[in-house]
């Protein structure tokens, strides 16, 4: 599993963890009961604060997907994927939203964006 965190993007180092750690469970690249690096090997392996890393863990546990194991580490919970799947369609929701309404302020009508997501669908 491979973290990329993009410093232009808008959402913040430990908001791009978290989303990747979620499609990683969600698309079963970890596994119920796999260990997820440290808190620090995760940390210098991204090159980024071990405070982000920690708050990124720290979110997945609010959501159950993954457990700490005292003097173990972290590991990969049992995933509810429906729950998953529906956090992941309301965050695209809102991306396309955005999208949309750029698209509205370049002067864009409702037949142009059709036709421009049509193409790029059949490529």
């Amino acid at each position: 599993m491979k973290i990329i965190i993009n410093t232009n993007s808008s959402l913040a180092i430990y908001e791009q963890i978290v989303s990747q750690l979620k499609n990683a469970i969600f698309n079963q690249e970890l596994m119920p009961g796999e260990a997820l690096p440290s808190i620090r090997v995760l940390a210098a392996k991204l090159e980024v604060s071990v405070i982000t890393t920690k708050r990124a863990y720290e979110e997945l546990e609010k959501e159950n997907l993954i457990r700490p194991v005292p003097g173990k580490g972290f590991y990969v919970c049992d995933a509810n994927t429906n729950y998953l799947k529906e956090k992941q369609y309301v965050m695209l929701e809102h991306k396309m939203m955005e999208l949309l309404e750029e698209c509205k302020r370049a002067g864009m009508k409702k037949q142009d964006i059709l036709i421009m997501a049509e193409e790029l669908l059949n490529e």
